[in-house]
């Protein structure tokens, strides 16, 4: 696997030192990099005819059966696929989370991104780094710890061969500061033990005037909740605030114009397990009996967008 993170230093100066750390040596000391590797040295040589960054992030092109054959098979040695949908040559990925209905939510409340550039922390495999590309952003750079996030998306960049939309497989915290018009930070903040820490680090990151979002798993007052062991069957979720207690938080960090602009339970409809995600997904997080709590008797999730603006 060959990485030319050249143009993105060519942006980012600043992160030169940490590119050069991003090579396949250090990939392969995960167990699972050779077989993923694998899978996307395999992908065919296919012909690409047209792209969208729409609702269902596309390729379309010529694919006969025995190359789609290929293709699915390879894409589905990165299993699971927890955020999407795409489709490649008339193959749907149907990942996890219908995350185009999140971003339906959120963008109409952002600014134009006519020309800017989105810092998306948590990115999983860089799913809104399209939909912000179709919004106009000229570059996107996501970051998210997880390999095998960051295999899907280079085999979904083989095919979209747009640079544009980058990804880093390491953490937020590691990230070299810069600045960005939009700061996106999407179902991570009840992962932080200090989630006010990590809104300022957000903030840091945005540049005067620009927007500042994040997404949360939320609880409807008067207080924030603190689950004693698992939460919907996960373990490292610390805290679920209010979303006035998010709001605020953004406030506190020096966000003005700080909103909640969507307030959304989460349905069996938008997190589900599917052929491309065959793990335990929400349906097994909640009370078989009453799908307003989870198996551990919490409220059900439910999940806040909150939206602020560092002072110009």
């Amino acid at each position: 696997m060959q990485l030319n993170w050249q143009p993105l230093i060519d942006q980012f100066p600043q992160w030169a030192k940490l590119a050069a750390t991003l090579t396949a040596e250090k990939f392969a000391q995960h167990g699972d990099y050779g077989r993923w590797q694998q899978a996307i040295d395999a992908l065919p040589e296919l012909l690409v005819e047209r792209v969208s960054f729409g609702d269902r992030v596309t390729v379309s092109g010529h694919a006969d059966n025995a190359e789609r054959q290929v293709l699915e098979t390879s894409l589905r040695q990165l299993h699971p696929w927890r955020k999407g949908p795409f489709e490649l040559f008339g193959i749907h990925i149907d990942t996890e989370w219908r995350s185009d209905w999140k971003w339906r939510r959120l963008v109409p409340h952002l600014a134009p991104l006519t020309g800017c550039r989105v810092l998306d922390v948590g990115c999983g495999n860089g799913y809104f780094g399209w939909r912000a590309l179709e919004a106009g952003a000229s570059t996107v750079v996501g970051v998210d710890p997880t390999l095998l996030f960051f295999m899907q998306h280079l085999a979904i960049s083989r095919y979209l061969q747009n640079l544009e939309n980058w990804l880093l497989p390491i953490k937020f915290e590691e990230l070299p500061v810069a600045q960005f018009d939009l700061v996106l930070s999407m179902g991570v903040i009840y992962h932080r033990r200090d989630p006010a820490a990590h809104v300022a680090d957000l903030m840091r990151c945005c540049q005067p005037g620009g927007q500042v979002v994040v997404e949360s798993l939320v609880v409807e007052g008067p207080e924030n909740l603190s689950p004693p062991e698992r939460y919907a069957r996960m373990r490292n979720v610390h805290l679920l605030p209010t979303p006035e207690q998010l709001a605020e938080w953004l406030t506190q960090a020096g966000c003005r114009n700080t909103a909640i602009v969507d307030v959304t339970p989460t349905s069996l409809a938008e997190q589900r397990s599917t052929d491309w995600m065959q793990f335990e997904s929400l349906a097994q997080a909640l009370n078989p009996d009453d799908h307003a709590l989870t198996v551990e008797g919490l409220p059900a999730p439910l999940r806040a967008i909150v939206i602020g603006q560092r002072p110009a």
